[in-house]
C-alpha cells in the first residue's frame, strides 16, 4: 500500500500520520544499513537472493522521493541562487562616509553661561574650555553597486550626503577613497567613482517588465555585516505617494532590508540589477517585511544624466494631472480608470503647443500604457528633452492621437503655472493637496478640490476633509489652483485663514489657525 494511501486512510489523526512516516523512514534507514558493497561496485541486500542492482547515492534516493527541479523548471535549484548571489556580492560594495561635526566642550552646557555676571566670575579661560566647540567625526555606513568596469558606483543620496570623505570597501577587501560625481535628492540617488579597473559589474535588468511574485535577492551590508544576501519576492510595483522622495515608482519587496542595505542591489534570478534598495517601512527601525527599491530604469536614467551633465536633466510635458477615479471616469465617459486626467495645461508648454486641453485623459505615452498619474510622470521625466513622443488621448469620449516634443523641466514650475497642487511651507494650509475641480461640481468649475489632508496638520485639526472644495480664501474667490497657490504663498506662519468650503450641497466657513 502506498504512503499516500496510508496517510489518507489514517488522515484523521495527525499523531498517527507522523508515526506512520517515522516507521517508513526507519524501515528505509534499516534497509540502507543492511546494504553491502560488492567487488564490482554494485549493491546487494545481505542474505537476499536475486540480481544485483546499481548503487544509489543517498541524495539520489531523496530526489527520487522529493524531486528537485533546476533552471527551466517551476523553481530554480540551489545552483542558480549560489551563482546569482556570488556575482551580486562581487559587485556590491561597502561605503563608509565620514563628515566633520561640531560638539560642545567637556561638561554640560548651562544657561548660566549666558549670564554676564557668571562669565565675569569664572573668567574667560573657564568659559572657553566648556563652551568652545570641538570638532568630531561622524561616520555612516551604506552600500553601493559597481555599474562600470572603470569604477562608477551607484548608491543612495542619503548614504553620501554631507560627507567629507567616502571610503569604498570591495568584496575582495580592497579599499579606495571615492570621488562624488553627482547626487539627485529628488530620487535619493547618487553616483561616486573610484580609481580602479577591470571591476565586476552586474547586467542591467528591465524594471518595466517586472511581475509581482518574482523571486529576488537583496545584497548589501546591513548593520555593517558585509556581503549579506537575503531572498524574497516582488510584493508590488509602482509604489508611490509614500512621502519618501519627490519621484517615487518603487519596487516593494519582502526580501529582508535593514539599515546599511541602502544603496545595495536588488537582483532577479537572471543575475540582473533590477533595483537599488532604498528604504523600509518599519515601526521599530528594523526589518518588518516591507522594503522599497528604486527601479533600474529610473536608476540608469539618473546615473547617465549625472555622469554626462553633472545634474539630472528631466523631461517636461507641461500639464498638471490627477487620478481618474470611477466617478470622474463616468463623468468624462471613460471606459475605465486607466490614464491621467489633465487638470491644467501650462501656457507655452510642450503640451499646449501639441494641442492638449484641460479634461483630456492621457491613455498611452510613447506606446506604453498609462495606468495612473505616477506612471505618466515617470515616463515623462525619463524622456530626454527634445524627443518627440506620440500620445493617445481620450477627449469627449473619442480617442485622438497627438505628437509632443518633450521639453526641459523648468527650475521653477510654480512661476510658470505648473503647480503640483501640494501646499508647502509653514502656514495654516500647509499639508493640503489640491487639484482642479471636475466639471459640474461648482459654478463655472471654480475652486480648488482637496484631495489629501496631512494628518495632524492645522487643516486636519480644523476639520478640512478630502473632497471639500475651497471656493474662497480670506474672502477672495479661488478660481483655480493657481489662485490657491498665489494666495497661500502670501500667508505667514502665524496668519489665521478664513476659508469658504463647498461640502456636499452646501457651503460652510472654517477658521484655521497655524
Amino acid at each position: 500500500m502506498s504512503v499516500r494511501r496510508l496517510l489518507r486512510i489514517h488522515g484523521k489523526s495527525p499523531q498517527l500520520q507522523w508515526g506512520i512516516l517515522a516507521f517508513i523512514m526507519a524501515a528505509v534507514a534499516g534497509l540502507t544499513v543492511q546494504c553491502t558493497q560488492t567487488s564490482d561496485d554494485t549493491t546487494s541486500f545481505a542474505g537476499a537472493a536475486g540480481p544485483q542492482v546499481e548503487q544509489v547515492e543517498p541524495a539520489a534516493r531523496i530526489e527520487a522521493i522529493l524531486p528537485v527541479t533546476t533552471v527551466g523548471g517551476f523553481f530554480p535549484g540551489n545552483d542558480t541562487f549560489i551563482r546569482v548571489a556570488k556575482d551580486a556580492m562581487a559587485s556590491v560594495v561597502n561605503i563608509s562616509s565620514t563628515r566633520k561635526a561640531q560638539q560642545l566642550g567637556q561638561g554640560s552646557p548651562s544657561p548660566f553661561f549666558d549670564d554676564p555676571f557668571f562669565r565675569r566670575f569664572f573668567g574667560e579661560e573657564f568659559e572657553h574650555r566648556f563652551r568652545q566647540p570641538k570638532p568630531h567625526r561622524e561616520q555612516g555606513l551604506g552600500s553601493g553597486v559597481i555599474v562600470s568596469i572603470d569604477g562608477y558606483i551607484v548608491t543612495n543620496n542619503h548614504v553620501v550626503e554631507q560627507a567629507d570623505e567616502l571610503t569604498v570597501l570591495l568584496g575582495d577587501k580592497r579599499k579606495f577613497i571615492a570621488k562624488l560625481i553627482g547626487t539627485d535628492p529628488k530620487t535619493d540617488l547618487a553616483v561616486i567613482k573610484i580609481e580602479a579597473g577591470d571591476l565586476p559589474t552586474l547586467n542591467w535588468g528591465d524594471s518595466g517588465h517586472l511581475q509581482v511574485g518574482e523571486v529576488v535577492l537583496a545584497v548589501g551590508n546591513p548593520f555593517g555585516l558585509n556581503q549579506t544576501v537575503t531572498m524574497g519576492i516582488i510584493s508590488a510595483v509602482g509604489r508611490a505617494n509614500m512621502g519618501i522622495v519627490d519621484y517615487e515608482d518603487f519596487i516593494q519587496t519582502d526580501a529582508a532590508i535593514n539599515p546599511g542595505n541602502s544603496g545595495g542591489a536588488l537582483v532577479n534570478l537572471k543575475g540582473e540589477l533590477i533595483g537599488i534598495n532604498t528604504a523600509i517601512f518599519s515601526r521599530t527601525g528594523g526589518y518588518m517585511g516591507i522594503g522599497f527599491a528604486i527601479p533600474s530604469n529610473m536608476v540608469k536614467n539618473v546615473m547617465n544624466s549625472l555622469i554626462e551633465h553633472g545634474k539630472v536633466v528631466r523631461g517636461w510635458l507641461g500639464v498638471s494631472i490627477q487620478e481618474l477615479t470611477p466617478e470622474l471616469a463616468e463623468q468624462f465617459g471613460a471606459p475605465d480608470t486607466s490614464g491621467a486626467l489633465v487638470g491644467n495645461v501650462v501656457e507655452d508648454s510642450p503640451a499646449e503647443e501639441a494641442g492638449l486641453r484641460r479634461g483630456d485623459i492621457i491613455r498611452t505615452y510613447k506606446g506604453a500604457s498609462v495606468k495612473d498619474p505616477t506612471r505618466l510622470r515617470s515616463l515623462v521625466t525619463e524622456t530626454t528633452p527634445g524627443t518627440r513622443v506620440p500620445l493617445t488621448v481620450l477627449r469627449d469620449e473619442e480617442i485622438q492621437e497627438f505628437s509632443v516634443a518633450i521639453g526641459d523641466m523648468p527650475k521653477d514650475l510654480t512661476a510658470m503655472g505648473g503647480s503640483s497642487g501640494d501646499s508647502q511651507g509653514n502656514h495654516a494650509l500647509a499639508g493640503l493637496t489640491v487639484r482642479p475641480v471636475p466639471p459640474g461640481r461648482t459654478r463655472d468649475d471654480q475652486g480648488a478640490l482637496i484631495t489629501k489632508v496631512k494628518p495632524g496638520s492645522s487643516a486636519d485639526r480644523s476639520g478640512l476633509r478630502k473632497g471639500d472644495i475651497i471656493v474662497e480664501l480670506n474672502r477672495t474667490i479661488i478660481r483655480d489652483i493657481d489662485d490657491f497657490d498665489r494666495l497661500t504663498r502670501k500667508l505667514g506662519p502665524k496668519t489665521p485663514v478664513l476659508v469658504l468650503l463647498k461640502r456636499g450641497n452646501g457651503t460652510i466657513y472654517l477658521s484655521i489657525k497655524p
